[in-house]
């Protein structure tokens, strides 16, 4: 997974796989998520990011599961 983000136009794109993109789908005015053609989910760009997103205050954390 890749994360990244473009300042000049506070967008966010997340990256989950690099699948070819078969479709886009507007969830809403400011998020868009890619699919391909499986429909499995490849990518999501967040416009207005610092606002939409609570960009600033991001952090990853791998949980991992054990038994």
């Amino acid at each position: 997974m890749n994360i990244k983000y473009f300042s000049d136009t506070d967008t966010a794109l997340i990256e989950f796989s690099e699948r070819e993109v078969q479709e886009t789908r507007e969830i809403n005015e400011n998020i868009y998520i890619d699919l391909d053609k499986n429909g499995n989910l490849v990518s999501m760009t967040i416009e207005h990011a610092k606002q939409n997103a609570s960009l600033p205050e991001f952090s990853y954390k791998e949980m991992i599961h054990t038994s």
